[in-house]
Order: C-alpha cells, then structure tokens, then sequence
C-alpha cells in the first residue's frame, strides 16, 4: 500500500489537484484526506465533489474543525465572513455530507485523526514533543497502532519515540523518503494542502509506502496567485489571499 495522506484543503482546488496528480505519478494506491475541507478558500462546493469522488473509490475522508457546515460567529469580523461564505456555497446535501463525517479512522496500524488522538474533538494543536506525546499516549491501549497521522497545524513535522520514552521531533525534507520502521512509534502532522504556513507556498502531502516503510513529505506547485485572485473575486478577507501568496 502507497497511502497519500492530505489534510486542511481549505476549499482550494488547484492545489487539491496538483498534489492528487503528484500522489497518482508516484503510484499512491490508497488515500487519506484528514479534515478541514473546507473554510478559507474560494471553492468548497468542488473541493468537496472532489473528495466524494475520492471516498466513493474506496479513500478515508476525515472531518476538521472547519467542516462544520453551519455558520458559528468565531469573534473576528474575517472568520464570520469566511463561515457563512462557505455555507451559502453549498448544497443541503453537501452539508449533511460533511456533518456525517467521521473525526477518526483506523486502517491496519495506522490511526488517522485530523488534530490529536487523546481528544479529536477538541482540536488540540501537535506544536511539540509534548503534545505529540499526549496523542501517541492516548493509543497505548493497543500497541498494534504505529503511525498516528494528523494535520490541523499547518506545518510537516515528525514525531517519533527514541532509544528511551520521550518522544523526539525531526524536521523533514520535501522528497527525502524517511525510514519508519514500526519497531517505533511515530506521530507525523502532514501540512496543509490548500493554505501552508510555512513560508513556502507550495501545497503540501505526505506519502507513506507500507512495504517499504518509508515516509515521504512532497511538497508541489500550483498557481497559488491565480486562487489568491479567486479569494479576492469572491469578496473573501484579504488575508486570505495574503496567506496563499506569501506561504504563512
């Protein structure tokens, strides 16, 4: 299994396609979108077709703290905006879709979860070893789950427990296969498909080869400017189209 794992779409299309079409030419078989489908971006009505067509063909399909398809005030004038512009963008039914959406999935030993596995609902940010730890620690239970992956943050980054019990954190490289033999465990955050905030505005996705035991963070190019425009056009904050044209 080659499973592409993408997470915090944000409504963004061109970059949901550009890393699809990436994932598909290093042979994925499998896929994993981690939440956050939509909010932000100019195209969520697409953005989730896109990933229905996904779940239809077998993909796991995560809900974020974004896809909640009802209109809640957030305390800021362009998060009020960007929430009920993705409400009037959809369909009952596509509401309802993201609504029955599942906040966790298992396959194999793999735990996929859009935030952390000690409380999904709560939306908690894996921004160090610490809550890196707490997550992992919430699956003690069963020692047959290895990998535990997540989003939310924005960012890649891996997690992994050392020669003694404390968790230790590794940046990766974009394209540079990192051995994760499941004789450890391993927590990694996956980056963000449609709104990175690294710096880089190249759209982000992790590919996990199960008989290679192998990670790959990719990193891919879209025109980012071209949805940025798209942002604009459709009365959107200007921050966000300030994000995806300056990667943070």
């Amino acid at each position: 299994m080659r499973l592409a794992l993408l997470s915090d779409l944000h409504a963004n299309l061109p970059a949901l396609e550009a890393c699809l079409a990436d994932a598909h030419a290093r042979g994925v078989t499998h896929h994993a979108i981690l939440g956050d489908i939509v909010g932000y971006g100019p195209h969520p009505a697409q953005v989730i077709e896109r990933c229905l067509s996904l779940q239809q063909a077998g993909a796991v399909v995560l809900r974020g703290n974004h896809d909640d398809p009802t209109p809640i005030p957030m305390g800021n004038r362009w998060g009020d905006l960007t929430s009920a512009y993705t409400y009037h963008q959809l369909s009952d039914q596509q509401r309802a879709w993201l609504t029955q959406l599942p906040l966790t999935a298992l396959m194999q030993n793999i735990f996929l979860v859009h935030a952390t596995a000690e409380a999904p609902e709560k939306w908690h940010y894996v921004l160090d070893e610490l809550m890196a730890e707490r997550s992992l620690n919430a699956l003690s239970h069963d020692p047959e789950i290895r990998y535990v992956f997540g989003g939310h943050v924005h960012h890649q980054s891996l997690y992994y427990q050392g020669t003694g019990r404390r968790l230790m954190q590794f940046t990766p490289r974009a394209g540079v296969a990192i051995p994760v033999s499941p004789h450890r465990r391993w927590l990694a955050t996956v980056g963000s498909v449609g709104q990175p905030r690294d710096g880089d505005t190249r759209a982000n996705y992790a590919l996990l080869d199960v008989i290679a035991k192998t990670l790959t963070f990719h990193r891919v190019s879209y025109d980012h400017r071209s949805v940025a425009q798209e942002v604009r056009d459709a009365g959107l904050p200007e921050v966000l189209a300030d994000r995806l044209e300056r990667g943070r």
